[in-house]
């Protein structure tokens, strides 16, 4: 083979590789903030209860039980969504920690957040507000321990406490990739985490019914410790399940959909 030849062939070859590599980059869809999300429709008002456990071998201990509820409430003169979770610990630990959320209609946007916690009989407040670039604490919130919080965010972002119901929004689908730019308030800054439609499975419910799930994968951008598992169902896309390592690799974390 003359090196003209070799050399046709070895272009063809990288312009290949690099049309490969350009089409595995675009296959991962960017969800920016103030886009209206494709399943917006999913969210419904209403009440989810998950029990989360913990696993390590054969032995499961119940944590707690976590409720979500989606509502849609009018707020200074706009319709808005409205997101509230708590906490009930097991046997009669009362519930210490709670949060409510509120966000633009159709789009998920972010506006408001503040958390309740007690521990050791001791009771905090959190509040925060979510700017185009950063998030600040909510000043006029009464006994505020964050009201001096101020974190910048170079891109606008959602926000992580309320995933699970920001998840059942998008167009999940098979081979779909999503990256996602989130921030935990009150935790570190804001990062771009995708999130993958890994496949799907068909899940046994109590009583003999099954339910069709996508299954979502994300390492949080720490492949090290081990990937986390959504199970969200086909029809309507709310999370049946989640499996989550536990950071010493010794089990798992998990929650499962109630009622």
């Amino acid at each position: 083979m003359s090196l003209a030849v070799r050399s046709i062939l070895l272009a063809g070859l990288l312009l290949a590789g690099s049309a490969a590599a350009n089409t595995a980059q675009a296959a991962v869809t960017p969800v920016p903030v103030g886009q209206p999300l494709a399943r917006f429709a999913n969210l419904k008002p209403g009440v989810h209860r998950y029990l989360r456990f913990r696993q390590v071998g054969d032995t499961i201990r119940v944590a707690d039980v976590w409720t979500r509820e989606v509502r849609f409430e009018d707020r200074d003169g706009q319709r808005r969504l409205h997101i509230v979770q708590h906490w009930d610990g097991v046997g009669a630990t009362p519930s210490d920690r709670q949060l409510d959320s509120w966000f633009e209609v159709g789009t998920f946007r972010p506006l408001t957040h503040v958390r309740r916690s007690q521990k050791d009989g001791v009771s905090k407040v959190e509040g925060f507000v979510f700017r185009p670039d950063r998030i600040i604490g909510l000043k006029d919130l009464p006994d505020n321990a964050a009201k001096d919080y101020d974190v910048a965010s170079p891109q606008p972002s959602f926000n992580f406490e309320t995933d699970m119901e920001f998840l059942q929004a998008l167009p999940l689908a098979k081979g779909y990739e999503a990256s996602i730019v989130f921030h935990h308030p009150g935790g570190g800054p804001p990062a771009s985490y995708v999130f993958k439609v890994a496949g799907s499975e068909v899940l046994d419910l109590p009583g003999g019914g099954k339910v069709d799930c996508w299954v979502v994968t994300a390492d949080y951008n720490h492949p090290e410790m081990g990937v986390t598992r959504f199970w969200f169902a086909k029809g309507g896309q709310v999370m049946i399940k989640q499996v989550s390592p536990l950071p010493d690799g010794s089990g798992v974390m998990g929650k499962t959909l109630m009622y």
